[in-house]
């Protein structure tokens, strides 16, 4: 490289650092210029609020607070009948109408009746001959039986009319049985409910012929109803406490788990055995149904209360935040100013609520809206939920615009 080449490069470099060091050197007086409430306005050092932060509290509560157990369960019907014709035959008319409820015995359809109806008569008619035949063979057992009739009589003949008497019995028997048979026969013409319950979709129309394995209905007993579910192995030592201090109440809820659908329901069955696949175990909660929003295939989240908590401390749920050490809220002390306080939670009460088993008291403020603004010993304006701050005085939003004019300056380099 030249000896012009090297004059020129030191010359550009000397350039450079003497403008670096000119930019400097003015930097200082451009921050001062800006004063100390340049940089967030109405704020005053380190960003701190200028006033008092307007926040949300509430005192903690001491209640008692209900345990409770949820799992999604499925609704079901407590009896389900499809209903075939024990006769086969015409069907004649059917007496229901879909989705209505039926009753136990109620004539849900008609089959043609004719043919049964001749069985029977020709029964009854056999009947009638066999009896006419015992009646003869007991005039000439007992007329061959008589002393003065008896030395006439051989021992043989006397055997046969008795055992004509037995055969004939045993005819008005036989007959009599399928006398019964056949008026069986003939009143399954009448196809009845066996139980209360919903009909559904009918399977078959007036006018065809049906058989046994024809389904006419399916009949539905949704009152009382069922609801099974399953719930962790780790809760059945609590579901079998319950058990043992009285019958455990259970409450339905939409899928949503925004609306109770029945909370009038009782634990029914704990399943006898665990599941070693899912390692849960089935549950059956019986509810009464008698406004009948429950149905069969229906899911439902269910709620089973399990114990009591007597006098546990409560807090609304937005007052716990979560942090790097565990949970905390923040507490207002007596002077206004907040401080971070550790808690342990335990389970939800309701939807709106916690159960605080660790680091609050009875009384104690706890802050619900405005935690983002906080830090540890700010100072607060604790306010009702609902409650709004007062709207600035005069005197405060002058002094507010005179920090903000004195905070005010360049904020760049002087040109």
């Amino acid at each position: 490289m030249s000896r012009k080449w090297k004059i020129a490069l030191w010359v550009i470099g000397g350039v450079v650092v003497l403008g670096l060091g000119l930019r400097m050197c003015h930097r200082p007086e451009a921050d001062a210029g800006r004063g100390p409430g340049a940089g967030m306005q109405g704020q005053g050092n380190g960003g701190e609020p200028a006033g008092p932060v307007p926040v949300t509290v509430v005192p903690v509560a001491r209640q008692d607070v209900p345990v409770y157990l949820t799992a999604l369960g499925t609704v079901s019907a407590l009896n389900t009948v499809t209903v075939n014709p024990q006769v086969g035959g015409q069907l004649m008319s059917l007496n229901f109408r879909e989705g209505e409820l039926v009753k136990k015995g109620q004539v849900l359809a008609q089959i043609d009746p004719r043919a049964l109806q001749a069985s029977y008569q020709q029964a009854q008619a056999s009947k009638k001959q066999n009896e006419a035949l015992l009646a003869t063979a007991r005039a000439n057992f007992q007329r061959s039986n008589d002393p003065a009739y008896q030395q006439y009589v051989s021992k043989i003949d006397l055997d046969t009319l008795r055992n004509n008497v037995a055969q004939y019995q045993a005819s008005v028997a036989a007959s009599q049985a399928a006398a019964e048979a056949a008026s069986v026969q003939l009143q399954f013409t009448r196809i009845v409910s066996p139980i209360d319950g919903i009909a559904g979709i009918r399977g078959v129309d007036v006018g065809n012929v049906v058989t046994t394995s024809t389904a006419i209905v399916t009949i539905t007993q949704v009152q009382p109803i069922y609801a099974t579910f399953n719930l962790p192995e780790k809760n059945l030592e609590a579901v079998r406490k319950a058990q043992a201090a009285g019958t455990p109440s259970v409450t339905a809820l939409d899928r949503e788990d925004a609306k109770v659908i029945a909370e009038d329901g009782v634990l029914d069955v704990v399943d006898n055995q665990v599941s070693t696949d899912s390692g849960t175990f089935r549950l059956r909660a019986r509810f009464p149904n008698d406004d009948r929003q429950l149905w069969p295939g229906q899911f439902s989240n269910i709620r089973l209360k399990v114990a009591d908590i007597g006098g546990g401390l409560v807090v609304p749920t937005q007052a716990v935040q979560r942090g790097p050490d565990g949970d905390y809220v923040y507490v207002v002390q007596q002077d206004n100013t907040v401080k971070l306080q550790t808690v342990v939670t335990g389970v939800e009460v309701g939807d709106t609520h916690l159960l605080v088993t660790e680091g609050l008291k009875e009384g104690e403020r706890v802050v619900t809206e405005g935690q983002f603004r906080l830090k540890p010993g700010a100072k607060v304006n604790p306010l009702k939920p609902g409650e709004v701050p007062p709207a600035p005085t005069d005197e405060e939003l002058k002094k507010a615009a005179e920090g903000k004019g004195k905070g005010g300056g360049r904020r760049g380099p002087p040109r």
